[in-house]
């Protein structure tokens, strides 16, 4: 988060590989399972991600998981189904997706909590009609290696052949996306305007100020 010490690059566009998992209703238990959260912080958990998707019972890697398939090992973007994130409001789920390498996630639809949750930990979440998905997704089957383009100022999504596909954004979430803020540096940003509403307020009501 950007209230430490730390500077934080601006994100305006992503650009990389994606992944197909068109699953709907991918949960966050499925996403980081309950095994994995026993950690009292945040690093290692790209080891829980999407686990039994990714190994059989006996802990080898399933050969028909896109994630383990060469082509995809490395991508930013992953292309989901609708609902993605329901369940539990798992925070984990979104820093396992982070560790794991994605940047963004592009689906139908995302679950509510689970959307203010990646938004607020700077993993953007791209909402495309599932015919525009479509697309996508056959494209990532017919060009594995092949990258997907997404600009975050303009709001768009460019498939592999040129189609550009609007997304929508709320204006605090696409500041927090490319500026890497929180929800404190968006209020320490409002200072000024906070601070002149209160000596306002304080004007027009001192009785308020014994309280």
């Amino acid at each position: 988060m950007s209230t430490n010490s730390t500077r934080v690059t601006r994100l305006t566009s992503i650009h990389g590989t994606a992944a197909p998992l068109p699953i709907d209703n991918l949960d966050t238990d499925q996403i980081m399972p309950k095994q994995f959260l026993r950690i009292i912080d945040k690093a290692g958990l790209s080891q829980g991600l999407l686990y039994d998707l990714r190994f059989d019972a006996q802990g080898a890697p399933r050969d028909d998981c896109v994630l383990n398939q060469p082509a995809f090992r490395g991508a930013r973007i992953l292309l989901g189904g609708a609902n993605f994130g329901c369940g539990s409001s798992r925070e984990h789920a979104v820093w396992g997706l982070q560790q794991g390498g994605f940047d963004a996630i592009i689906a139908p639809s995302f679950a509510e909590i689970f959307y203010s949750n990646a938004m607020n930990n700077r993993l953007l979440l791209v909402q495309l009609a599932r015919e525009q998905i479509d697309v996508l997704l056959r494209d990532a089957s017919a060009y594995p290696a092949a990258q997907l383009h997404i600009d975050i100022e303009k709001q768009t999504v460019t498939s592999v052949g040129g189609l550009v596909f609007p997304f929508p954004l709320g204006a605090r979430h696409r500041q927090m996306v490319i500026e890497g803020m929180d929800t404190i540096d968006l209020t320490l940003a409002s200072l000024p305007d906070i601070e002149a509403f209160e000596c306002a307020h304080l004007a027009r009501h001192p009785w308020a100020a014994v309280l």
